[in-house]
């Protein structure tokens, strides 16, 4: 979470405070607002498509609407619109196709990376470290990896620590807004409001995004248990150490 926005919504710091006094301060708090905000909308909105994604589009709608005028604001704001205007069932069989049929475009964020190697169980162990230290618990039934779970964590859990994951998984993040896009699904909307609030790409990122493109993620030659189960469809549901999440 503790990103600044690039492009219209601001300039990226690194959670930075921009300026000095308390004139800095204010903008850096408005600014980690808008990222928490948006990191949560599209937590929610990246969730399949049930009950309760239902009964929470117009809140995550009017949230998103409270946005600084910006690229991520109007990326969440068409896809709520667009969610709100599909039938239930048309838009979950949508969600299961985009996402669940074809590994190319996952939500887990690992699998980019790491493939289904060995390497890939090393990494989802690292991110579940990290919400351990923060204090953060994630359900059993989930993998700790799931974009969803990560934008939680980065709004509600360690801002820092949250920004951090979101950056190391930058590649893995421009490759599925790239497949979500040739797809021609709006969810392609909602990861580039998440992207929207990371730093531009640096050189290293763009060719690490173009070599997964065309070789695509490691192949697969080892289990990656415990965490090697499908996970669940339904929305990821986190609980900090306090409550629920």
């Amino acid at each position: 979470m503790s990103t600044t926005t690039n492009g219209t919504d601001g300039e990226a710091t690194g959670g930075r405070t921009g300026g000095a006094g308390w004139l800095g301060a204010g903008r850096a708090a408005r600014r980690a607002h808008a990222r928490a905000v948006t990191h949560q909308a599209a937590s929610v909105l990246l969730g399949y498509p049930d009950e309760t994604f239902f009964e929470r589009l117009p809140l995550v709608a009017r949230a998103a609407a409270e946005l600084p005028r910006g690229q991520a604001r109007t990326d969440l704001l068409e896809f709520c619109e667009h969610a709100s205007t599909t039938p239930e069932t048309e838009l979950a069989e949508h969600y299961v196709a985009v996402f669940d049929l074809r590994r190319r475009r996952a939500l887990h964020m690992t699998y980019y990376t790491d493939g289904d190697t060995r390497r890939r169980g090393h990494a989802l162990a690292e991110i579940q470290r990290v919400y351990a230290e923060a204090g953060w618990r994630v359900s059993a039934r989930e993998l700790p990896d799931h974009l969803a779970v990560m934008l939680e964590f980065a709004a509600r859990g360690d801002a820092e620590a949250g920004w951090g994951l979101l950056v190391d998984f930058r590649a893995g993040l421009d490759l599925l807004s790239r497949s979500l896009a040739e797809y021609g699904t709006p969810y392609a909307r909602v990861v580039d409001a998440v992207r929207h609030t990371l730093p531009a790409p640096r050189n290293a990122d763009e060719e690490r995004v173009r070599r997964l493109a065309a070789q695509g993620p490691p192949a697969e030659d080892v289990g990656t248990e415990p965490y090697g189960a499908r996970p669940r469809v339904p929305l990821p549901r986190t609980d900090t150490a306090g409550g629920q999440g």
